[in-house]
């Protein structure tokens, strides 16, 4: 089938099987290795991507699911050569240990602030819930949140 879909914002169309896995198609045909293989069954998050401003696991997407959709992975974030806020208040907040995880974490946070801008401790976490850390209590990834969704909602009083 020939698949036509948006990954960061450009235009991909590309021959496939409707079967084949987002996952492959991002990491072997679009060469973005920023999506991680964990654990290949949608339990680890180290895969999660956004599908139309969703999380989901690039592992368990298949290519059928894709036609006109817009698929962000974490190399789609950054603007101009800015990291995004949640890129930024990961490294400063010490959220990053190995760095497996934090692909999958960040993206999971993004889908979370744009449907929520002002999620508690509590909606963090239930968003994150399909991330695994093996390196942190997650102490620090939700401080880094916290702190993306205040520094967010700063800016947009500032551009008002």
């Amino acid at each position: 089938m020939t698949l036509h879909f948006f990954v960061n914002e450009k235009a991909v169309a590309l021959e496939t099987s409707p079967h084949r896995r987002l996952l492959d198609i991002l990491r072997n045909d679009l060469c973005l290795t920023g999506v991680k293989e964990g654990c290949a069954e949608g339990e680890c998050g180290a895969c999660t991507v956004l599908l139309d401003n969703r999380a989901v696991h690039a592992c368990l997407t298949v290519a059928a699911q894709l036609e006109g959709c817009r698929v962000t992975t974490i190399e789609g974030l950054a603007e101009l050569g800015e990291l995004d806020i949640l890129q930024t208040c990961f490294v400063e907040e010490i959220a990053i240990q190995c760095g497996f995880c934090t692909t999958g974490m960040i993206m999971s946070a993004k889908a979370l602030l744009m449907r929520n801008p002002h999620p508690s401790e509590e909606e963090i976490r239930l968003a994150l819930s399909g991330n695994i850390c093996r390196c942190s209590g997650y102490v620090q990834i939700v401080k880094a949140v916290k702190r993306a969704a205040e520094e967010l909602e700063a800016k947009r009083r500032c551009d008002v």
